[in-house]
């Protein structure tokens, strides 16, 4: 979606993580143990091993169909600043290319028991930087802003970015982009509204994820508000995640391109592109800026 394709793509463990990586993991991080090491739905593995968790204090570490390193702990048993410190660990062992893992992802939980243990948003996703330039990059390069709210500083690691804001939710972060936009931004605002995923998708939670949308929806006619004349608005999303598939992983259905601005023309079909690519080659042609990968269709949306 922003530009930069990865043509040789991370590892998957569809059956869990081998032997001598969990070894290296426990000896350079002084864990004293693992426990779990399954592919699985992080809620379900809470109720399964969260008291033993917090019993023994070993972490839980797990997978999903994508390429992770999931670390589970609870916030009173491993303190967040020590469970990213362990990620960080992580995350160096985990960009050799024997095991060439995208994401390390720290997965805070509280609660008592397994009925009540609930992931907090303190939440922390530890990417690989084994990519090229992105329009974040460019846009950074060529003077202007790149306000990255929710997850988009993990998720590019910090790099490419202005002015990085975290947030608790999706409520918080529609607040924080609708502020954002008041104070003139010249360049980008980027938000990941991440309970649409992490609430809902991964859970099956369909009334919940109806409600996100319903809240969503309601707030648009004041994003809509603070547009300028020339602002456009892109509403996408960089994965599917039904709630009403069997599955707890993302999905493989298509994601939406919805545009709008005072200077978008109504109506156009952008039809089925062949890549997320052309979201950032459009973006970057808008802003005049050196194009990446994809194609743009910034004429077929402008007047």
């Amino acid at each position: 979606m922003s530009g930069f394709i990865l043509r040789n793509g991370f590892k998957t463990y569809p059956n869990a993580f081998p032997g001598e990586m969990v070894n290296e993991f426990i000896q350079k991080t002084g864990v004293k143990g693992v426990l779990c090491n399954e592919v699985g739905s992080g809620t379900e593995i809470l109720k399964r091993f969260g008291e033993e968790h917090i019993r023994t204090g070993y972490p839980i570490i797990y997978t999903s169909a994508d390429s992770v390193f999931q670390i589970a702990a609870h916030e009173d048993v491993i303190p967040v600043d020590k469970l990213y410190e362990i990620c960080k660990i992580a995350r160096e062992i985990l960009d050799k290319p024997q095991y060439n893992v995208g994401t390390v992802i720290a997965r805070p939980f509280i609660g008592t028991n397994s009925e009540d243990f609930t992931r907090t948003y303190n939440r922390k996703d530890f990417e690989s930087e084994k990519f090229g330039k992105t329009m974040l990059d460019i846009i950074k390069e060529n003077r202007k802003e790149v306000i990255a709210i929710g997850k988009i500083q993990d998720l590019f690691a910090g790099r490419g970015m202005t002015k990085m804001i975290h947030t608790n939710g999706n409520e918080d972060g529609i607040e924080k982009t609708i502020e954002e936009m008041g104070k003139g931004t010249e360049g980008l605002i980027y938000t990941n509204l991440v309970d649409f995923d992490m609430l809902y998708g991964h859970r099956n939670n369909i009334d919940g994820y109806a409600r996100a949308l319903e809240y969503f929806d309601s707030k648009l006619p004041k994003i809509i508000s603070c547009m300028k004349e020339t602002d456009i608005l892109i509403i996408t999303a960089d994965h599917g995640n039904d709630p009403s598939t069997p599955s707890t992983d993302h999905d493989r259905e298509y994601i939406p391109i919805l545009v709008y601005g005072k200077q978008v023309k109504e109506n156009v079909d952008l039809g089925i592109r062949d890549t997320y690519a052309d979201i950032s080659a459009t973006i970057l042609d808008i802003l005049d800026m050196e194009q990446l990968e994809g194609i743009s269709f910034k004429n077929e949306i402008i007047k």
